[in-house]
């Protein structure tokens, strides 16, 4: 088993399709419990949600420190000096969470990985590199991490993955220009990615509850 404790909630019994949900810097799994209610997914689907709780670390934009977080913050700018070894291991996890979910007997083609803000990101670097092909990859609020290896680490089946991409155009976290960068980013290697943006801040609104619901019916 990974070494993070994680919320499992499960809609059915012998679910067939998992969701590993990543919440943002300073938050915990709990963040996003409340979204398999919203959600409204039907009633027949069979599904396992999975909200770990990311390791404390000292975050260094935080004077050092240490809160829950998937990677270190060191620049305002979070697309400047990043924490390469911290994202990659953050991306290791969610691979095993993956991993521990196909054992149970999922197959990869319904696991969804998800995150928000820090969440997204690894959800992102993970989902992209995954060495079989996933039912999906959402990322809410959040950027491509890493983008300059890309290339030379991208899964074989990447392009076969859809892609939910959603982002506040007044974003005060996360600018809305390294999502949508991120975004293009990930079209140039011809993922398939659904853009959303929204009149908020860093947070999750009402029609983009609607909008995942949407995507998730149909993914899964």
């Amino acid at each position: 088993m990974s070494e993070l404790d994680s919320i499992i909630i499960e809609t059915r019994t012998n679910p067939d399709a998992a969701i590993i949900w990543l919440h943002g810097l300073g938050a915990d799994g709990n963040d996003f419990v409340p979204i398999v209610e919203q959600l409204q997914l039907p009633s027949h689907y069979a599904v396992r949600f999975i909200f770990p709780h990311a390791p404390v670390r000292p975050i260094s934009i935080n004077q050092g420190y240490p809160m829950p977080g998937w990677y270190d913050i060191s620049s305002l700018s979070i697309v400047e000096q990043e924490d390469e070894a911290g994202i990659k291991e953050s991306s290791a996890i969610l691979k095993q969470l993956c991993e521990e979910q196909e054992a149970s007997g999922i197959d990869s083609r319904r696991i969804v990985v998800a995150g928000f803000s820090q969440g997204g990101a690894i959800a992102l670097h993970c989902g992209c590199r995954y060495p079989k092909p996933l039912a999906g990859i959402m990322a809410l609020s959040t950027y491509l991490a890493l983008p300059d290896t890309l290339t030379d680490e991208i899964s074989d089946y990447a392009n076969e993955v859809p892609v939910f991409m959603a982002h506040g155009r007044q974003d005060e976290v996360v600018a809305y220009e390294h999502g949508k960068q991120g975004m293009e980013h990930l079209e140039a290697h011809d993922m398939d990615v659904h853009w959303y943006e929204y009149d908020m801040g860093h947070s999750v609104c009402i029609e983009e509850i609607h909008h995942i619901r949407q995507w998730l019916t149909e993914i899964l």
